[in-house]
């Protein structure tokens, strides 16, 4: 992002964060959200939690050094959970009803990937840039949020792994390791992770052009 906060990004007059923790607000099947923010931002969190009146944020944690980290220590901050889902601040188009779809699956297979089949050919190229080999593009799915898991389950697998070292792109990949089998159901395009600036005008035009609840 250039140095810039993409969470505090202005999102249609409040940061882009607020605008993604409004939705599990707003998502009855939610009882309560724990955010995990960078340290010197975690006062921010709070005042905006308490002016926009999010009274589903429980917890308020710092987050580690990496992406797993921080999903650990927001695991860690809840209690009385059966199912968790674990979604990037990044992602303010999902909707109550990728949520709940999520959650159902969890809730009979245990473990649910939010994702969308790939568009493009891909490439597995080696680290010289030669072309190894081209995987089957229908049976290649782009990963999102939420991904959504039993909790118990997921705590010791993000235990087990930082016990041994191993670090993981994604919650699923985590889970994948620990011999759980994941279980994918169908996301949405505009389910866009603000990542690059270049991504910050399309989800300001797909937000004022209006979320579908889908």
């Amino acid at each position: 992002m250039r140095g810039a906060d993409k969470l505090w990004a202005d999102l249609d007059g409040v940061p882009l964060l607020a605008r993604t923790i409004l939705v599990f607000q707003e998502c009855a099947a939610v009882g309560k959200v724990a955010v995990v923010s960078a340290v010197e931002r975690v006062e921010d969190v709070r005042a905006l939690c308490s002016a926009l009146g999010l009274a589903k944020v429980e917890t308020i944690s710092t987050g580690g050094a990496n992406r797993q980290e921080s999903v650990l220590a927001g695991l860690r901050a809840l209690s009385g959970c059966t199912l968790v889902a674990v979604h990037d601040g990044g992602r303010p188009l999902v909707t109550p009803a990728l949520i709940e779809r999520g959650l159902a699956l969890a809730r009979e297979r245990h473990a649910a990937l939010c994702a969308v089949p790939a568009k493009s050919t891909h490439k597995l190229v080696d680290p010289e840039g030669r072309v190894l080999s081209t995987p089957p593009r229908e049976q290649l799915w782009e990963a999102q949020t939420p991904q959504v898991f039993r909790y118990t389950e997921l705590l010791d697998a993000h235990i087990r792994a930082a016990r041994a070292g191993e670090t993981h792109t994604d919650d699923a990949a985590l889970m994948e390791a620990a011999g759980h089998t994941v279980w994918v159901y169908e996301g949405s395009y505009r389910n866009i992770k603000v990542t690059t600036p270049e991504d910050l005008p399309l989800v300001r035009t797909l937000y004022a052009a209006g979320v579908p609840v889908s």
